[in-house]
């Protein structure tokens, strides 16, 4: 069955966007469309959003040509040929929009990397595969994205073996944040709510998880989503021209938004890891 709430056909109707892809690929990073980790308030973009992906694979015990890795929400695929180049792990990359699933696949057959990686289309509501399916459940600034996000948890469980783990970032909201103030956030992404660190601790812990490791970065998401305004408005004729005004107009608004929230204190950040018994 194929069950997919609101708020995941607009985030797929959205990616799938000409304006959207010009966007994330010219400004974002391309290869890791995900915050980045920052040493420095200046550090380029792409290099920050790579370091994420390297903190989280640093945190799994025993990443190899063994490891099964699902995933959700893998955008253009970096985070997937970083492990298969790295590890040797073999990696499914579930996405919703095929316009990035095209170009991840042209980036891993340029890379020599597709025997590693397969691409599916799909939804992480409803994971098109057999239980136990995968060793490692990864995910980076996705699941934020879903209406139903206890379904998403369960469809973790389900594909994940006893002894797995799932480690995941996503932008949240802060575990005391008051009611209404990040309704211009939640707005412009079709949400009614995001997620919470206690939301997740709460909600694994329900499902027989165990938390390895939690560790809180909201500074990170601060930092990113000021890093790409500042590119954005450095570039702005030249993405205005790829994207058009009125998509540059809204982001830059949006990004606002997210910083604001962060300075506020209203959001949260960081990555989350949790091993199933």
């Amino acid at each position: 069955m194929n069950r997919r709430s609101q708020a995941v056909r607009k985030a797929e109707e959205y990616y799938d966007s000409s304006e959207a892809d010009a966007f994330y690929q010219n400004v974002w990073g391309g290869e890791d469309i995900h915050i980045g980790i920052y040493n420095l308030p200046d550090e380029g973009i792409a290099q920050a959003s790579r370091r994420t992906v390297e903190t989280m694979a640093r945190q799994i015990p025993g990443l190899g040509a063994e490891t099964r890795v699902v995933d959700l929400g893998a955008g253009y695929g970096g985070s997937a040929r970083y492990l298969a180049d790295a590890y040797g792990c073999r990696v499914t990359c579930l996405n919703l929009s095929e316009t990035q699933n095209d170009l991840n696949r042209e980036k891993n057959a340029e890379t020599g990397l597709d025997h590693l990686i397969d691409v599916v289309h799909g939804s992480f509501e409803d994971i098109p595969a057999d239980d136990g399916a995968f060793d490692l459940v990864w995910s980076q600034d996705a699941i934020l994205h879903s209406g139903d996000r206890p379904r998403v948890l369960d469809e973790i469980t389900r594909v994940l073996v006893p002894g797995g783990n799932v480690i995941f970032t996503d932008p949240m909201q802060a575990d005391d944040v008051p009611a209404g103030v990040l309704q211009p956030i939640l707005d412009r992404i079709h949400l009614t709510t995001l997620g919470s660190f206690a939301f997740y601790r709460a909600e694994f812990a329900k499902r027989g998880f165990t938390e390895v490791r939690s560790a809180p970065m909201l500074g990170q998401l601060r930092t990113h989503y000021f890093r790409v305004g500042q590119e954005l408005k450095s570039r702005y004729d030249e993405i205005v021209k790829l994207s058009g005004r009125t998509y540059v107009d809204n982001m830059l608004r949006g990004l606002d938004h997210w910083v604001d929230g962060a300075d506020r204190g209203y959001l949260a950040w960081g990555i989350l890891h949790f091993a199933k018994e």
